[in-house]
């Protein structure tokens, strides 16, 4: 947490993304000039994370903030953007997404995206400790310390983050027993490298046919599919009425109160079911099925793909994946603006080996995407599917066509069930690593 930005009230900080969202949209619009040239090397969606990141920089706006009142107390605030975006309008965009989907094309996607997937989780679970092998030949006193404050207890809740997501952190959390006072520093360099490295990837998307082209990649199996939804939508395409709108909508938002409704009550049945269970390394592998956010995110894809099979994707021709796009963006701004870009300097060694870890992670991508012939799109998708999780893996995957963000969703909620197993194999070569 840092001081007291400028602007705090939430609908101030709104209309400041939305600017910059809209100053993307209508720069990106230039066929000609700076602007043409400038999109050309980076794209839109990494210039709509960016701006918020400068705007939270030079202190305009920020997450999250603590000042000192008049009476010698702290007090914090933080703004609830990110949970609107990724609570409300995340699962609302995956139901617009996925309406037109063609699910038997998703399928024929065939087996090079889970390998994609599986390669960036092993990249995880042997980074952490090689990571930390390296920085102690530096700084030996960095595995000096044993007991809870032990750096290799605290990693291991990145390495839980980086497989599955929040669920997994907080299982990694308990089952090594890192002093939470410490923590705090933990989930600051989770953000500053997750964030760092889902930069380097929508950068990346800019220049996928090069990197296609390097890779020597087959993208018949992605061009059809995004050819067969971009055909549908063209033969139910139409001007749509306010009626559709508000169907657009209903749909939508529908979606998301029935998902939340059955989130609130299915996250603590399991939860109640996995706390009783005796052996506590069991017991944390299946912690993710307590997450809210699980179930939120399973259920609204769920129902997306049951109304992908009525007549309810016919609204795809009026225009119910730009809907879904639009909520996208802003989800991206919030995530943006959750990035201070002068922290990076601070807690440098810690920083130091998560970017290192990252690093591994991406050249065994890049290794396996070669050896297979994968294409870029695998290789985003199968990396912000384990570092990123249902938040930004749809993101990353509706960069390349809306229709795509549902394999997005569908790894991503895979890396859930195997985050906290292969985390706990991570800790226990980083545990190796420090000596511990």
């Amino acid at each position: 947490m840092g001081n007291q930005p400028l602007f705090t009230n939430d609908a101030i900080v709104f209309g400041f993304l939305m600017l910059s969202l809209g100053f993307v949209f209508y720069t990106e619009s230039f066929k000609t000039g700076f602007w043409s040239k400038f999109y050309k090397i980076v794209p839109g969606l990494f210039m709509a994370y960016m701006i918020p990141a400068v705007l939270t920089t030079v202190g305009l706006i920020a997450p999250e903030w603590e000042i000192t009142s008049s009476t010698g107390e702290t007090v914090t605030g933080s703004s609830n953007l990110y949970y609107m975006a990724s609570r409300y309008l995340l699962p609302a965009a995956l139901v617009l997404m996925t309406l037109s989907i063609d699910l038997k094309g998703v399928f024929n996607l065939g087996w090079k995206a889970l390998v994609m997937f599986f390669a960036g989780t092993i990249g995880i679970l042997i980074g952490g400790p090689v990571a930390l092998l390296l920085i102690a030949q530096f700084n030996p006193d960095l595995i000096g310390v044993t007991g809870p404050d032990a750096v290799w207890r605290g990693l291991s809740t990145l390495a839980g983050s980086w497989i599955g997501g929040g669920a997994n952190q907080t299982a990694m959390l308990e089952i090594y027993g890192y002093n939470q006072k410490l923590y705090g520093g933990m989930v600051f360099v989770d953000i500053v490298v997750a964030n760092i490295w889902m930069a380097i990837i929508l950068i990346g998307i800019g220049k996928r046919n090069r990197f296609n082209k390097w890779l020597k990649a087959d993208t018949a199996a992605i061009e059809d599919l995004k050819k067969k939804v971009s055909q549908f939508s063209e033969s139910v395409k139409r001007n749509p009425s306010l009626t559709d709108i508000m169907i657009i909508a209903a749909l939508a938002f529908g979606a998301v109160g029935f998902a939340h409704l059955s989130s609130d009550y299915l996250a603590p049945y399991f939860e109640t079911i996995v706390s009783g269970i005796e052996n506590p390394t069991t017991r944390n592998i299946f912690t993710f099925l307590g997450s809210k956010f699980f179930w939120m995110i399973s259920i609204a894809t769920l129902l997306a793909v049951g109304l992908s099979f009525t007549k309810a994707r016919n609204y795809e021709g009026a225009g119910a994946s730009k809907f879904g796009s639009v909520f996208i963006y802003v989800l991206v701004a919030t995530i943006g603006m959750k990035m201070d870009l002068t922290l990076i300097f601070d807690n440098g060694w810690l920083i130091l080996i998560g970017l290192i870890w990252m690093t591994i992670h991406a050249l065994l991508l890049i290794l396996v995407a070669k050896i297979i012939k994968a294409p870029y799109f695998f290789l985003a998708v199968g990396s912000q599917a384990n570092v990123g999780g249902a938040a930004s893996a749809p993101i990353v995957a509706s960069a390349f066509h809306p229709s795509l963000a549902t394999v997005g969703v569908l790894l991503a909620v895979f890396g859930y069930a195997v985050g906290t197993i292969a985390a706990i194999g991570c800790t226990i070569l980083m545990q190796i690593a420090a000596g511990g």
